[in-house]
This record gives C-alpha cells, structure tokens and sequence, in this order.
C-alpha cells in the first residue's frame, strides 16, 4: 500500500490545496525576518529566509512510503513494541518544534508489518502542523485501519518548545498522551504489560 496519495492530506483527512510554493514563502519569510529587526544584509543572514522556507518545507511534508505487511504465519499473539522512536512536529499554534519519542505497540492479528514501518507511520503523521493529542490518535486510528489487529497503543512523550522556550518558559517539561484500541483498551492485563513493556510508566 502506497502512502503517495496521502502525502498531501491535511490532519482532518481532506487534500492539501497545492505544492509548496516556495517563492512566496521565501518572499513572506523575507517580510517577517525584517519586520522583526532582523538585519538580512550581512553574509551570514543573507540566505536565512530560503533557508528558513527549506527547513519548515522538510517539517511538513510527509516521505512517501509502501506500508509493508507480511502473513503472520507463525501465529504470534503477544504484543510487539517499538520504544524510543524520535519524532519532530511543528505546533500548529504557535509554529514552533515539538520533540519527543513515541512507544507504538500492538497485538498481529492475520498480518504483521514490517518493524521499519512503525517509524515511518510516527513520522507520516507528525510532518505537519499537529496538536500532540491529535497526532497520538492518528497514529493508532491509522494502525488499527489497515493492519486490523487485535489491539493497538500509542504513547508520545514530547517536549514543547512553544512552551519551553516561551511564554510559560519552563525547560524539560515533557507531555504525554496515549491512544489505545481493541485488547489493550478493554484488557487490564494486557493495558498494564504494554506500559511496562514500553517504559511508559517511567
């Protein structure tokens, strides 16, 4: 399955309205930077709005890629976990990084994917302008559509700099969400082994 048609889809599903148009975005990154004060004269700053425009162009647009699954032929029912995956998005309310790691965890069902992939689906969903208790949803809502298994979770721990960096300003503050479907919401077991196997009670 290919993730080409929805590289271009906005958080709520429906298609992004064109391509990056990057004349304009550096045109308008330009405007600010010297609004602000910023003096864009000198060698060093010269070239920091296409700068500017390539890095937040990188930040939200999601890599294509083929969702790889495989038969569960040796009919594995405990859970697989991925830990520690690192992911950047961009708070849709101030434009400004988040960072943290992401546990994905779930129970195969007839199919298992490709453990690369479980990245790929974070990273598909954060390259955009994202609410955190958005994207942990989406991940899991994602997973559970098309791998049909028999319990997802999700869990992000993720550093705000919207909020580290501004406003309240208090560094190392970390958020965390859950999403939880099939087994792991509905089994007290088997909820309480997917957090201590992901750390996330840490």
């Amino acid at each position: 399955m290919s993730l080409h048609s929805s590289a271009l889809q906005a958080p709520n599903g429906t298609p992004r309205s064109s391509l990056p148009d990057i004349g304009t975005a550096e045109r308008a990154a330009t405007g600010m930077l010297r609004a602000l004060g910023v003096d864009l004269s000198t060698e060093s700053t010269e070239n920091t709005p296409a700068r500017m425009v390539k890095a937040y162009v990188e930040l939200l647009t999601p890599r294509d890629f083929d969702l790889t699954t495989f038969p569960n032929d040796e009919g594995y029912e405990e859970l697989l976990i991925q830990r520690d995956i690192s992911f950047v998005s961009i708070c849709e309310h101030h434009a400004l990084p988040f960072t943290g790691q992401a546990t994905v965890g779930y129970l195969p069902g007839e199919r298992i994917v490709g453990l690369s992939k479980l990245a790929r689906v974070v990273e598909h969903w954060a390259r955009r302008p994202q609410v955190q208790e958005r994207l942990t949803k989406q991940i899991s809502q994602w997973l559970d559509e098309r791998l049909s298994p028999r319990g997802v979770g999700v869990v992000l721990r993720a550093e705000h700099t919207c909020m580290t960096l501004r406003g309240v300003q208090a560094p190392g503050t970390s958020t965390v969400t859950s999403s939880l479907r099939g087994l792991l919401l509905e089994d007290d077991r088997t909820r309480g082994e997917f957090f201590a196997l992901g750390g996330a009670s840490r």
